[in-house]
């Protein structure tokens, strides 16, 4: 591609900025981003968040060693800042069934041999292994696993909103509340887009990194990826709370959920209780999509969240749960990333397929899609287009719980202020 050529970009989450920044930094000078929510980080973006695991675990050791270019990414200048390595504290509870421990197992072992983890990782086998690496928990932590000290989180948000920075000082244009309404073509070749106010955005190459939202613009995706959303709550400490879980290490449960230490601004304690993720089917598309109200989850998802802080934080346990809401990301059948060139389109790039473990690439991610679109084509097998793949109903190895419709789901949880807004 010549250094001026045209390039939209629908989309301004993890993979669509990373793309920008990307081509930015390489010496394209003719970028733009259309993003639907007026305010940023995008209100639907699984980056608008508080804080994200940043970890080289995986099944796959494939996705290890990307990770871990991910994590060196992370401690250059521009990142450094919103990376905080506390360590990653994984484990089983006494409860866990034997899924989660063969997840866990596999996890370990992607990384146990690697060089980089040398001198690293502690077997957690009691409650006594779990007090010398968070001496601030205060539960009976039955737990089996072990602790991984070259791991923490990212503050997302704040990272998102850094790469935008770098992002316009590199020349890219960025639109906020720029709904996308189609795709143009002339033939077969994708001209740009239209978004709902009329207005015409020409591109040479149009790149698609639409999350969870890609559906509604390229039904072509069919359920080769679907929309899921997890739920997230949290509850807030005072100063003095907080100070004592400061450092505290990422702790992941695999049967009961995760937490990170209070943010630091905030106080705020972030829970996420596991879940096979649950799904919007809408009755006319058969597409599974974002609903317009996000400020729940469900009741038995609280539930969790109290069992895992009366399991390590005893005294959070009964404490008034805030900010509750559902994060919605797109899961494809194998957990593999699509990032390819629309098959039958010209100038049409797809990159989707986050499955709930994009956002540590965010400062590397965009470099792959870049190449794509550099060499007209996906040479990863892994990464191409998957025709007739069906995401609906897989049973996803490293997923804990089943997958649910929220026609399906029988109580739902809200903030009280999000009650009487609806009243």
């Amino acid at each position: 591609m010549d250094s001026q050529t045209p390039i939209l970009i629908l989309g301004a989450g993890t993979f669509g900025l990373s793309t920008a920044y990307h081509l930015a930094k390489a010496g394209y000078t003719n970028v733009t981003v259309l993003e639907k929510s007026p305010t940023f980080p995008p209100q639907l973006s699984a980056g608008n968040d508080l804080n994200k695991i940043i970890r080289a675990e995986y099944e796959d050791p494939f996705y290890a060693e990307l990770a871990l270019e991910a994590i060196a990414a992370w401690k250059t200048p521009l990142f450094a800042p919103y990376y905080f390595e506390t360590g990653y504290l994984l484990c089983n509870s006494a409860a866990a069934p034997d899924k989660s421990k063969k997840s866990l197992q596999k996890s370990l072992d992607s990384i146990r041999e690697h060089p980089a983890f040398k001198g690293k990782i502690t077997p957690v086998t009691s409650r006594d292994d779990i007090r010398k690496v968070a001496p601030a928990f205060t539960g009976e932590m039955q737990w089996k696993g072990y602790f991984n000290s070259f791991a923490g989180y990212a503050h997302a948000a704040d990272a998102m909103t850094a790469v935008y920075s770098a992002c316009i000082a590199l020349g890219v244009t960025i639109y906020l509340d720029s709904a996308v309404r189609a795709l143009t073509y002339s033939g077969d070749i994708c001209t740009g887009a239209v978004t709902t106010d009329g207005k015409q955005y020409g591109a040479s190459t149009t790149v698609l990194a639409l999350g969870a939202s890609l559906g509604s613009v390229l039904p072509q995706i069919k359920r080769q990826v679907i929309a899921k959303a997890s739920p997230v709550a949290h509850i807030q400490l005072t100063a003095e709370e907080a100070a004592q879980l400061r450092g505290i290490p990422v702790t992941y449960a695999r049967d009961l959920g995760f937490f990170f230490e209070p943010d630091r601004r905030t106080n705020l304690l972030k829970i996420c209780p596991v879940s096979a993720g649950y799904t919007n089917y809408d009755a006319v598309s058969g597409i599974s999509l974002p609903g317009d109200d996000n400020a729940f989850i469900p009741a038995s998802d609280e539930a969790v969240v109290r069992r895992l802080l009366r399991e390590t934080l005893p005294a959070l346990a009964d404490r008034p749960i805030i900010d509750r809401h559902i994060c919605w990301t797109a899961d494809a059948a194998d957990s593999e990333y699509v990032i390819d060139v629309v098959p039958g389109k010209k100038g049409l790039v797809v990159v989707t397929g986050d499955s709930a473990h994009a956002f540590k690439m965010l400062p590397t991610i965009g470099s792959w899609v870049k190449d794509v679109m550099e060499k007209g084509r996906q040479d990863s097998a892994r990464w191409q287009w998957k025709e007739g793949s069906d995401a609906a109903g897989v049973d996803i190895s490293w997923r804990v719980g089943k997958t649910t419709d929220f026609m399906d789901v029988k109580e739902l949880r809200r903030d009280p202020e999000v009650i009487k807004a609806k009243l």
